[in-house]
């Protein structure tokens, strides 16, 4: 759902001088023996998507491969979803998530193992099925990730809860399995890890970013109401489209002059719908914004602002008080992602210690949404949380784009194919090297 990917060109923030990647050796040298098992998982997974709420084959292939890696397997929770638990004498709880959900996009690609999926989304809308997002392959990583930590039992010492997470892409996954008693029913977390593909970084490269990672996501509607007549005597109206466009232009200033500069924000009108005929002045026109922001204080701040400034160019135009816009967004929003800042800089410099400094390094925040972060809003005080990020972009095609060629697809496009090897390797072993270094050894 990273509903803005990382930029082409965004590099790796390292504090050292590079150095070859060293890698763990034994975790390294497993994940490229299992690969080409890997990849027969990979390939079936991209090949049969599963928009959200709708994933049960996918967890089926999740809880089978816990199970058989010797883990108490639970589906069903929270939807369908799975959590995978793994008891391994005292020691910190791990929880380690991987989404599950695919989008209503048709693939364009042309692979030999591509998505042929149809479905109807909550919505009610019929479309192809792709994993237009990558989740095929943190769920690959997620399935070796397991294998590779109940094979190692010997050096670890806690407790394993793999969660695989549905609905993801409309942000209430993670909720759901909370609500369905996700922290009641099995181990709550000292720590909760997951990483998501980007289609901005070199395959295989591995980053992080301290403190906010990714933001808050409102979806906001604003209804603007006016009084609508013929095009040819405007005087005799109040046009809402002249209204809706003042307001348009009057919510860039809620990020230029209201917000503190160095306080990202993005406040953006996605679409904008009025009038049905050439010499019709509509009665009413409507505006769909989507909101970024960090901070709880700063969405509120941003969501006063939108009312306040509809209502103010509402009142400018002469709409009677009865009929000022309406302004309307779900409570149930994403909410942003936090990653622990001390966890996470200890984390990537053990990384960079076994993977290498030109191959692990710190990022900057975006203002992408992922419901990642409910795992540690559910209880703050007590939960540490990290979100990696993994390149997927082929090394070519980065090296191309970085000198003016062709530009890379996005998350969420139709043409978006990571190099999946590297997603899943990097992936795997990021997981499974921060997770051992959590729960030490007996």
């Amino acid at each position: 759902m990273l509903r803005l990917a990382l930029a082409a060109g965004t590099a790796l923030g390292v504090t050292s001088s590079p150095v070859a990647a060293q890698g763990d050796n034994a975790v390294a040298q497993a994940i490229a023996a299992d690969m080409p098992a890997l990849m027969d998982i990979y390939r079936d997974l991209h090949a049969h998507p599963e928009l959200s709420m709708q994933e049960t084959r996918s967890a089926g292939i999740m809880a089978k491969a816990a199970r058989e890696a010797g883990f108490e397997v639970t589906e069903g929770v929270g939807g369908t979803g799975i959590v995978a638990v793994m008891r391994n004498g005292e020691g910190p709880t791990v929880l380690i998530r991987a989404d599950m959900d695919g989008l209503p996009v048709t693939e364009q690609m042309g692979l030999p193992f591509a998505s042929k999926m149809k479905g109807v989304s909550t919505a009610g809308v019929e479309s192809g099925i792709m994993h237009a997002c990558g989740h095929d392959t943190h769920m690959t990583a997620w399935i070796e990730t397991a294998r590779l930590l109940a094979a190692r039992r010997e050096a670890w010492s806690g407790t394993l809860v793999m969660v695989g997470q549905p609905a993801e892409e409309m942000g209430t996954g993670a909720r759901a399995m909370l609500a369905d008693g996700l922290y009641s029913r099995f181990p709550k977390p000292d720590y909760a890890l997951a990483f998501h593909d980007s289609a901005g970084m070199e395959a295989g490269k591995v980053g992080a970013a301290v403190g906010w990672a990714l933001a808050n996501v409102d979806s906001v509607d604003i209804l603007v109401k006016g009084r609508g007549g013929h095009g040819a005597y405007p005087h005799t109206t109040i046009d809402p489209i002249v209204l809706a466009s003042s307001i348009v232009m009057k919510l860039q200033t809620l990020a230029s002059r209201e917000i503190d500069p160095k306080d990202p924000v993005v406040v953006t009108v996605g679409s904008f719908h009025a009038g049905t005929k050439h010499n019709v002045i509509s009665s009413s026109a409507k505006l769909e914004l989507t909101v970024r922001s960090y901070s709880d204080e700063t969405r509120a701040k941003l969501l006063e602002g939108i009312q306040r400034i509809a209502r103010g160019e509402a009142l400018a135009a002469g709409v009677p008080e009865e009929d000022l816009p309406e302004v309307s967004w779900k409570e149930l929003y994403t909410r942003a992602t936090w990653n622990s800042p001390e966890f996470t800089e200890e984390t990537l410099g053990r990384l960079q210690a076994k993977m290498g400094t030109d191959k692990v390094g710190e990022l900057p925040s975006v203002m992408g949404g992922e419901d990642f972060g409910e795992y540690r809003r559910a209880d703050e005080e007590n939960i540490k949380s990290i979100i990696f990020w993994v390149g997927g972009v082929p090394e070519a095609a980065y090296k191309a784009a970085q000198e003016g060629g062709p530009p890379l697809p996005s998350l969420h496009s139709a043409f978006w194919a990571p190099e999946a090897d590297k997603v899943i390797g990097s992936g795997a072993e990021t997981l499974t090297l921060t997770a051992l270094d959590i729960l030490g050894t007996k």
